[in-house]
């Protein structure tokens, strides 16, 4: 019997799932089986090759081309970085820091300003990003939806389908209709980059995401069934999966119909455990039973398809007692992660994405309510693409998985005892590798004693850390018999095999490597000395002093000699493996190896610099001369095997990047709506009677939700005109309006303001909640005596919304109303006839959240090229009592060294007691939202491509603020975030003017 391409089957004999698809026939079932290669040097990058490749899978691992294959993924989120040229500089820093593959949301409302109409273009570009992942040779996760969470607006929903019949995330035709037309416009680029054809990277695809409601219903397993079979008819053939929100068994294997298919379909949960808590155990080895996490689907591999890197922070800082981001990547550090992430390998879990990996940046009104701009997470890479301490334990585990197979099928051996720690042993049938995970959650240092088949190893694990010991592992043609510090790597390359082993600064490293005959061993640096006993070379080197610690084990009975490299923490980041097209390659010494490439007998790398280093390589045979960023470096080869600069040809370090001075500021206030005079005639008249919001529309009042007239995004303007007569005696009025989180609401009464109301700051408790309603009641003055006199009156009204609900539950919480709601009065009962006016059409390159209403933004004073040398010049710092808005602009040069990647922000500070809000415009993109008085957020990533680095930038702040305290903006200022010599070639961003 043989498979065709779509075709799934159970896999004789080992119970693995098999998808042969990549063209053709696939070999019968126990010979598939047979192929999967135990052991042996790790296989090259994914890449574009044209061939047909296969993906398979049993309860151990996925299975690519026969080879086992443990998935170590970052997660990032191209529509939070918008400047397509730095993706590949994001996706560059992954593969080298030891990330295998991608994972991607690929958000709805970000491609869809309008019902039937869907972008691609610029920084919506998806294929492009594909593209960029395929030539870096990481492998991709596609999330597409059509509902993704991620703290955005909608949950991903576009703003359209707020106000449209249906009910979404169910099997409703009208629902369904939509989301085929998303899913077409997705897969049609999508199925132009599967790994199984060979055009591309894409390894998995998810449908849907945290689907925890309707589980047991018809219309939730007819959604997930539908939207199963409507992928696969658009051509996607790779294994499908789902996300569980919080381990609950939902949408495991057979769980709803998919058609034809009888398999594809893996089993992912999501985790974001406490870190001050013991870390749980939720693989296939764990306790939870058969709701607990992998165990839940013990076919498949151990799939966690996001597990917290860090932890996302609301406004005012609640979750971090307003420390901000640096307090969650303070609490979920590299320590954290050795902690957490070991214990989920330990468990079985193969299939490992870090969510987030790169955070990036919700700018214009992408956040959902919950948020505040930035989506640093606490991340190993932060918002300004720098790479931090984080980083460790992901480079040292992700390089050992990827190039030492007996990760990737492991079983659950004799339980060890050790005193003070939790041990975790496990071993490979196939290679009799032993793998020891020993965590300490203790708040002491402890040291004991690991006994194993053939040592007893003294140990020592930090404080609320863990470490990962191997016996009887393959070093090439020799074996390790232990060590007491981490294997890192093992390569082979230019006919010797190379292994590395990574520890504390300070430490003693003890390796001791199975040598039945004595071996010829040269130390090749001071620091490490050697011992052979009985059949066992042993070798002890003290960490961090002098950098990597180099010894070469030549004969001995083996061919290929092995140099034992040994590193501290901060040498590790320093040690750079890259397949290239001529064999493996090893680079000692840049902060970053983007790329490298054997030409003739030359060495042609690319990377980054921070500080001068030199450079160390080993590759192929015949390898005479360097090359670093195009420049020829002078080195000699050395009695390990590589190729060594010369003292005197270091690679340069990063020279300072000046930044300027803000000033020549222009100011000009607004709020014209306000005005009794102003002409609202080609507003929208509010006339609607009927709504598909799941907010009733209040007893006797008129539809006023900004959504059912067109306007999704930003701030939104009433005028509401009423008469009164000589017996009414007006007082007061209560505006119900409903927001997200920090939204306001501010009013004037025949031009003269009537103050503002706001929603409270977000406590713990309440911080997920994404709908807030609330009644404004603002006394109407008795001065000026014309606003409680018979006649006309016009009533005015901004609401800042702060978007949609995320519909986490699925009950259609994004269509909850937004704007005002009702409008009641004391002393009168007048009957008002209602214009409104929210964003513009959609900015055709910005796209539709980069918008709202006010009246600078319609009129374009956030654009560069406007002409405002008419506006008051004034200085900073400035403050002004005042309710409403009042727009500041200038205009700075840049002149970064090409060759430099400079990251720059934007800080605003200011007493925290004024209360204001700012948004920010660069070069007419809005880079987010300040709000003085609540923080936690000062600094905002401005990125390169939309910040012109050799050029001029337009900065507009519109600042608003309700009138009860002076008003900035006080200090406005540039910061760097971060540099490098070398980045990569950027593009500028469209960046239209008025």
């Amino acid at each position: 019997m043989e498979l065709s391409r779509r075709t799934f089957s159970t896999l004789a004999g080992t119970a693995a799932l098999g998808l042969a698809l990549g063209g053709g026939s696939a070999a019968p079932q126990d010979a598939y089986a047979a192929h999967v290669v135990p052991t042996g040097p790790p296989p090259a990058p994914p890449g574009a090759d044209g061939q047909p490749h296969t993906i398979g899978y049993d309860r151990y691992s996925l299975i690519v081309d026969g080879r086992r294959l443990v998935l170590w993924s970052g997660e990032m989120h191209p529509f939070r970085l918008p400047s397509p040229s730095l993706w590949r500089d994001v996706l560059q820093k992954m593969r080298a820091f030891g990330y295998n593959a991608v994972s991607i949301y690929v958000s709805w409302n970000y491609h869809s300003p309008a019902q039937g109409h869907y972008d691609f273009t610029g920084i919506r570009d998806l294929d492009l990003f594909l593209r960029m992942a395929t030539e870096t040779g990481l492998y991709v996760i596609l999330r597409p939806g059509p509902y993704i969470n991620a703290e955005i607006d909608a949950g991903g929903f576009p703003g359209w389908l707020t106000a449209t019949k249906g009910t979404a995330r169910t099997a409703d035709p009208t629902y369904l209709s939509h989301v085929d037309e998303w899913l077409t416009q997705v897969n049609s680029i999508v199925s132009k980059h599967l790994f199984t054809q060979g055009t591309g990277t894409v390894l998995l695809y998810q449908i849907e995401n945290e689907y925890d409601a309707h589980v047991t219903e018809p219309t939730g397993r007819d959604y997930m069934s539908h939207l199963y079979k409507k992928v696969r008819a658009d051509g996607i053939d790779v294994p499908l999966f789902h996300n569980d929100k919080g381990r609950n068994g939902y949408w495991t294997p057979g769980s709803f119909d998919t058609g034809a298919d009888t398999g594809g379909w893996l089993y992912g949960f999501d985790g974001y455990p406490t870190p001050s808590q013991p870390p749980p155990d939720w693989g296939h080895f764990g306790i939870g039973g058969a709701k607990g996490g992998a165990t839940a689907s013990p076919k498949t591999p151990g799939f966690v398809p996001e597990f917290g890197g860090g932890w996302f922070d609301p406004w005012g800082g609640s979750w971090f007692d307003g420390k901000g981001y640096a307090e969650s990547r303070r609490t979920r550090d590299a320590a954290y992660e050795r902690r957490f992430y070991l214990t989920n390998l330990a468990n079985g879990l193969t299939l490992h994405n870090v969510y987030m990996t790169f955070g990036g940046t919700s700018w214009g009104w992408l956040p959902a309510p919950v948020v505040y701009t930035s989506y640093d997470y606490g991340a190993a890479f932060d918002e300004g693409r720098n790479a931090t301490a984080k980083l460790v334990p992901m480079h040292q585990l992700g390089h050992l998985l990827r190039t030492v197979p007996d990760f990737a099928k492991l079983d659950k051996a004799a339980d060890v005892a050790v005193d003070g720690l939790k041990v975790y042993h496990l071993t490979n049938a196939d290679t009799g590798a032993h793998v020891y995970v020993l965590r300490n959650d203790s708040a002491k240092e402890v040291t004991s004693t690991l006994p194993t088949a053939t040592d007893d190893i003294e140990v020592t694990v930090p404080a609320q850390d863990a470490r990962l010991l191997v016996t009887q592992l393959a070093l090439g043609g020799r074996k390790l018999r232990y060590s007491t510090v981490t294997p890192m790597m093992s390569l082979s390359t230019g006919r010797q095999d190379l292994a590395v082993f990574a520890g504390k600064r300070g430490e003693m490293a003890h390796v001791v490597v199975e040598c039945p005959e004595e071996p010829a061993v040269t130390r090749l640096d001071e620091q490490a000395a050697w011992v052979w006993d009985r059949g066992l070379l042993h070798v002890t080197v003290p960490l961090g002093i002098g950098g990597l610690t180099r010894v070469l084990v030549q004969a001995g009975g083996v061919d290929n000699p092995l140099v034992l490299l040994f590193a501290d923490e901060a040498t590790s980041v320093r040690l750079w493996p890259y397949e290239t097209g001529s064999g493996t390659a090893l680079v000692y010494g840049p902060a970053l190896l983007r790329e490298a490439t054997i030409s003739g007998t030359t060495a042609q790398l690319t990377g980054d610099t921070i500080a001068e280093t030199g450079v160390e390589v080993w590759g192929p045979r015949g390898i005479t001369d360097v090359t670093w960023n195009g420049r020829a470096v002078p080195a000699t080869v050395t009695n390990a095997g590589s190729l060594r600069s010369n003292p005197d040809a270091l690679l340069p370090g990063v020279p300072a990047v000046p930044l300027p001075v803000l000033d020549g500021w222009r100011r000009k206030v607004e709020n014209q709506e306000a005005a009794v005079a102003f002409d609202d005639s080609k507003w929208t008249a509010a006339n609607k009677t009927s709504t598909f919001s799941t907010t009733a529309i209040p007893s006797g009042q008129p539809l006023l939700f900004a959504d059912d007239y067109g306007f999704h995004y930003g701030d939104v303007w009433y005028r509401g005109r009423f008469t009164t007569s000589t017996a009414d005696a007006l007082e007061s009025l209560t505006l119900a309006y409903s927001t997200g989180t920090q939204g306001l609401l501010m009013a004037w009464l025949d031009g003269e303001p009537l103050g503002t109301h706001r929603m409270p700051v977000p406590t713990n408790s309440s911080v997920r909640q994404g709908s807030w309603t609330a009644k404004a009641t603002l006394a109407v003055p008795e001065k000026p005596a014309n606003l409680r006199a018979a006649g006309s009156h016009v009533l005015s009204v901004l609401v800042r919304r702060m978007q949609h609900d995320q519909d986490g539950k699925a009950l259609d919480t994004h269509k909850v109303a937004r704007g005002l709601t009702a409008a009641t009065f004391k002393g009168a009962s007048p009957k008002v006839s209602w214009r409104l006016q929210g964003e513009a059409s959609p900015d055709p390159v910005r796209g539709p959240q980069n918008n709202g209403g006010l009246y600078g933004e319609r009129e374009g004073w956030h654009l560069p090229g406007y002409g405002d040398s008419g506006w008051e010049a004034v200085t900073l710092p400035r403050a002004d009592k005042r309710q409403g808005v009042a727009w500041y602009r200038t205009s700075f040069q840049l002149a970064v060294d090409t060759g430099i990647d400079a990251s720059i922000g934007l800080v605003l500070d200011d007493d925290p007691a004024r209360a204001y809000r700012v948004q920010i415009f660069l070069n007419g993109w809005n880079m987010g939202q300040y709000i003085n008085d609540v923080g936690p957020q000062h600094t905002f990533a401005l990125p390169n491509g939309i910040l012109r680095t050799r050029g001029t930038n337009t900065l507009a702040l519109a600042v608003l603020s309700d009138g009860t305290t002076p008003a900035g903006p006080k200090d406005v200022r540039l910061t760097l975030l971060g540099s490098a010599a070398g980045g990569v070639p950027v593009s500028p961003v469209a960046s239209p003017g008025r």
